[in-house]
């Protein structure tokens, strides 16, 4: 790095330092994107005021290719920017070079999927609490896997229909009637186990939607109304489900956490893998664009690779004879 260089990185530093009071961490962080920025240009024999974007394009490339991740070099590349639109402010540079440059899209992960075994060990689980809990935890398992519900769908649903109500199961048609994103409503079939299921919670749940029948003033209107409530009988919220069934995946012996979208990503994937109908899947989840959905053939795209190389001899692998 030559002198005038390292001056303009040091004055720079010393900006977000004492007048941005950015955190002695990330100003050590800018210190060393700066120094793969120097080192960069000195490569080149270009002076820093003097890179241009093809000079930034080409380094983000060269870290792409050397196996940096998109996330990486998408904080190298703030970084920099900050530093050019810094300059910009002295009168140092007309136009910021990494402006309009982003970083490689990192690959999108696969949504975590139960196997099938697993899913259906976790929906027969019957832990040791009371009845009225594990008759609440079960209705809500067999939703949440059964009919591929969101979270936030589920503890809206109320126990009937009504005009305020955002959800609500019939089950006399076996359906859940549900109020997804974008406030779009769309009806899921709810299967027989799911039936048998919330018919013995609602036996259990009481009219007033508590484990003792005795909520508060402020929280019975609602109590009554929800189809799933926690003990003091207030509308069970996202959070609580999420703890519970994590505690139950525990509890069934299940080697990964399971939380409401895990039952949801597994619901999608089994009924992909036996049915093979991509539309049909679409409608379920109430994806607004089939490009969502398509996630989901990666998928079932893994369980049929994994079949093949159990199943197909020209899938194993073979020793190679020796001459």
């Amino acid at each position: 790095m030559n002198t005038d260089d390292a001056s303009l990185v040091e004055k720079y530093l010393e900006y977000v330092r004492v007048e941005k009071r950015l955190a002695a961490r990330t100003v050590e962080l800018y210190a060393l994107d700066l120094g793969k920025l120097s080192a960069n240009a000195a490569k080149l024999s270009v002076a820093l005021v003097e890179v241009k974007n093809n000079h930034i394009r080409r380094w983000v490339a060269q870290m792409h290719s050397g196996g940096r991740s998109g996330r990486g070099i998408a904080l190298i590349l703030s970084g920099w920017r900050g530093f050019y639109t810094w300059l910009g402010r002295q009168g140092l540079v007309s136009s910021n070079p990494v402006q309009d440059v982003r970083s490689p899209k990192a690959p999108k992960p696969l949504p975590k999927a139960l196997a099938v075994d697993d899913a259906v060990q976790f929906a027969d689980f019957e832990s040791d609490d009371n009845a009225w809990l594990e008759a609440r935890d079960a209705a809500m398992v067999e939703l949440l896997y059964g009919s591929g519900l969101r979270v936030g769908e589920l503890v809206g649903l109320d126990v009937v229909a009504g005009k305020d109500a955002k959800g609500w199961v019939d089950l006399q048609a076996a359906e859940a009637h549900v109020l997804g994103k974008g406030s779009k409503r769309r009806t899921v079939p709810v299967g027989k186990t799911a039936l048998e299921a919330l018919t013995r919670w609602l036996e259990l749940r009481g009219p007033l939607g508590t484990a003792t029948g005795a909520p508060t003033a402020a929280t019975q209107a609602d109590a009554a109304a929800a189809l799933f409530t926690g003990r003091n009988g207030t509308r069970l919220t996202a959070q609580s489900v999420w703890q519970r069934l994590k505690r139950r995946s525990q509890l069934a012996g299940l080697n990964t956490p399971v939380h409401p979208h895990m039952l949801r990503h597994s619901f999608a994937s089994h009924v992909l893998q036996s049915s093979g109908d991509l539309r049909a899947v679409q409608e379920l989840l109430g994806h607004a664009n089939i490009t969502t959905t398509q996630v989901y053939t990666r998928l079932d795209f893994q369980h049929l690779a994994k079949a093949y190389d159990a199943a197909h001899p020209r899938a194993r692998l073979r020793t190679p004879k020796k001459d």
